[in-house]
């Protein structure tokens, strides 16, 4: 019974086109017990993991589905002949805050932003990534935002609590600078001589200019004393 248990569960999901949660199926097999459910679902995970086939068995959203691993996400790309719909900076941003700050109120949002931020609310409700919650107790009941399980099944999240702390986020930024920052400032070297001074390395010492030992030699004088001429050799 387990065994076609598994493969029912198995045509379920791949027929299914969202997550399916443990009770989804349940709907479906009435006669069965969430909890050999719950362990069908289990098994088949793990099988699909050990297989080390091209795709696997997903938790994301509290729920179960099937998704291809990412490495061969360009080859699926090339066969749809289309570009995966990216959300702009802004967009990621505001899904940001309202992510980590949420139930979160859009003017809490356009204070963080320092910037309006109504339509690229609306869009992101209109991609269904965040959800109206409710309405919060203060004049004109201002609406309250927070994230859709479409979002959780986008990032491939199994549930908020799977969001990088910001903690991580900041030591990940952090290591990512000092690693760039070793990359552009090597290690300093003793720097070769520039031109001139390497030739006069080469050329060996220099002679004393004479005029220059001239005024040494009247500087080292006594006051009122002229320095003494050398005699002069025939």
């Amino acid at each position: 019974m387990v065994k076609s248990l598994k493969l029912i569960v198995e045509a379920l999901l791949f027929a299914s086109d969202k997550p399916l949660t443990a009770k989804d199926i349940h709907a479906v097999l009435p006669d069965v017990k969430l909890q050999e459910i719950t362990s069908a679902l289990r098994v088949l995970k793990y099988e699909y993991e050990a297989f080390g086939r091209s795709f696997g068995l997903k938790e994301v959203a509290d729920a179960f589905q099937f998704r291809s691993h990412s490495e061969y996400g360009p080859y699926i790309l090339t066969m749809y002949q289309s570009s995966p719909s990216r959300l702009s900076r802004a967009a990621l941003e505001t899904l940001a805050i309202v992510a980590y700050k949420q139930p979160v109120l859009r003017q809490e949002v356009e204070r963080l932003r320092g910037v309006d931020s109504g339509g690229i609310m609306k869009m992101l409700l209109e991609r269904e990534l965040i959800r109206i919650v409710g309405r919060k107790n203060l004049p004109g009941r201002p609406l309250i935002y927070g994230t859709s399980k479409k979002f959780l099944e986008v990032f491939d999240l199994k549930d908020l609590d799977s969001l990088p702390k910001i903690k991580e986020i900041k030591a990940l930024g952090t290591d990512e600078f000092e690693q760039s920052a070793q990359v552009q400032q090597p290690a300093a070297q003793e720097e070769p001589p520039a031109n001139g001074e390497k030739a006069r390395q080469e050329a060996g010492p220099v002679p004393e200019d004479d005029s220059a030992s001239e005024q040494q030699d009247q500087q080292s004088a006594p006051d009122g004393a002229l320095p003494v001429p050398e005699p002069e050799t025939e």
